[in-house]
């Protein structure tokens, strides 16, 4: 690496970060008094010196890269480490290492067409940059046990600060690259990504989730060699997390399952994760937060593990008959498009929910009525209606007989008339 960055002069890289010297200067930075750390000062410190040095030391070039990377992923940023950090500085930062990287490989750098310069000089830099990363992040890691004594001993020994800088530097220099060039970097990336997930910090964790989801979408089960099953045991020990994290844990988890484990249906992993997420949300049924991001995230797990969802239906239907009747119209149409999928998946064979499935779906036919949506609602209640009575034949017919004259299923139960002329 020393040979590709000895093209840069001292005064050259001076200059490239003159732009941020100056609005760092600027930038207002008012840290809550428990902080001990000043994150502006110690971003101000990767900076190289105002008085260039006679020789350009490669250590200078990583440090200049790691501030325009936290800068970069800075923006719009809730955390209190970060959210002093300006669109404006955040620009200046990603400008700069645009800049960089043209200073090394020149303004037409002979390179893949399909890779930029600031992604060759991404994965120039990781082999030096990801070790520093996962070493700093480490340093108020808690191992063993999460005590709260011990949480207070990491943060002694070093400043929570530095690792939520760090995993912002992680999250933006993983997700500056994509396949096939992100595949060949994982033997870097993961260990230090699980660093993260491993921290106690829901800050750090959350970098780490972001990078994860980065990674399970530009990489294949095969590039991530033998991390597969410690990757998937991180995942399952997050999907508990607190409720700003819920969203990119949940997101995660079903990116990699089904990643590493969409030809085995039956894989024990599949298993794992719907417990673990289905008893979180038997415990917070009416968090609106967390049952609609679940909703959203979990088709295709439902997908991968197919008849195999058969075996979750006591935690499952209790879940979704209580959200038919949610308040909100966004969680009726989920779950009724996640029941519309789970009984084409399953057709709900030797299964006792099937008449209380269409009694609650009358109900909230009925229901409909006053809502927004009702339209979109009543639609997918009658695709599933038609859907059941094509299934489950017999039994469908001697739960609907009592609904078949309801004056307010008028228009449902003549759908359901029709497809059964169809059928006969």
């Amino acid at each position: 690496m020393s040979t590709i960055f000895s093209t840069i002069t001292p005064q050259q890289l001076t200059e490239l970060s003159h732009p941020i010297q100056q609005l760092l200067s600027k930038t207002p930075y008012n840290p809550p008094k428990s902080h001990d750390v000043s994150v502006k000062s110690f971003i101000q410190s990767l900076l190289p010196p105002k008085n260039p040095e006679n020789n350009t030391n490669p250590s200078k070039i990583i440090d200049f890269s790691l501030c325009c990377a936290f800068l970069s992923a800075s923006n719009n940023s809730n955390s209190l480490f970060v959210n002093w950090v300006t669109p404006q500085l955040s620009n200046s930062a990603k400008s700069a290492f645009r800049a960089l990287s043209k200073t090394v490989f020149g303004e037409n750098g002979d390179c893949d067409v399909n890779l930029s310069l600031e992604q060759r000089l991404v994965i120039e830099l990781m082999p030096k940059v990801l070790p520093l990363i996962k070493d700093k992040i480490k340093e108020s890691s808690v191992s063993g046990s999460d005590d709260g004594d011990e949480i207070s001993a990491a943060s002694s020994r070093a400043p929570l600060a530095y690792a939520v800088v760090a995993a912002y530097q992680l999250r933006w220099f993983v997700t500056q690259v994509e396949s096939p060039h992100l595949g060949k970097m994982c033997g870097l990336i993961v260990p230090c990504g699980l660093t993260a997930l491993d921290h106690w910090s829901p800050e750090v964790k959350g970098q780490g989730m972001i990078s994860f989801i980065h990674i399970a979408k530009h990489i294949n089960a095969a590039e991530l060699g033998g991390y597969g099953d410690v990757i998937l045991d991180a995942c399952r020990q997050n999907i508990v997390s607190t409720d700003e994290l819920w969203h990119d844990a949940i997101e995660m988890s079903v990116l990699l399952v089904t990643c590493l484990q969409k030809h085995n249906p039956r894989s024990p992993w599949f298993e794992k994760f719907l417990n673990e997420m289905l008893g979180h949300l038997e415990r917070q049924p009416k968090n609106k937060e967390r049952r609609v991001a679940w909703l959203k995230l979990i088709e295709p797990l439902f997908f991968c593990v197919g008849l195999v969802l058969l075996a979750h239906f006591r935690s499952l239907f209790p879940l979704f008959f209580q959200w038919m009747h949610a308040d909100d119209d966004e969680t009726v149409l989920l779950v009724l498009e996640r029941l519309l999928v789970v009984v084409k998946l399953t057709w709900i064979r030797r299964s006792p929910y099937t008449a209380r499935l269409v009694d609650e779906l009358a109900i909230l036919y009925k229901e409909a009525a006053t809502r927004v949506a009702r339209e979109d609602i009543r639609k997918l209640i009658c695709q599933i209606t038609i859907l059941l009575q094509q299934c489950k034949g017999v039994q469908f017919e001697a739960t609907w007989e009592k609904y078949k004259d309801d004056p307010n299923l008028e228009v449902l139960a003549q759908s359901v008339a029709e497809q059964a002329t169809l059928v006969a």
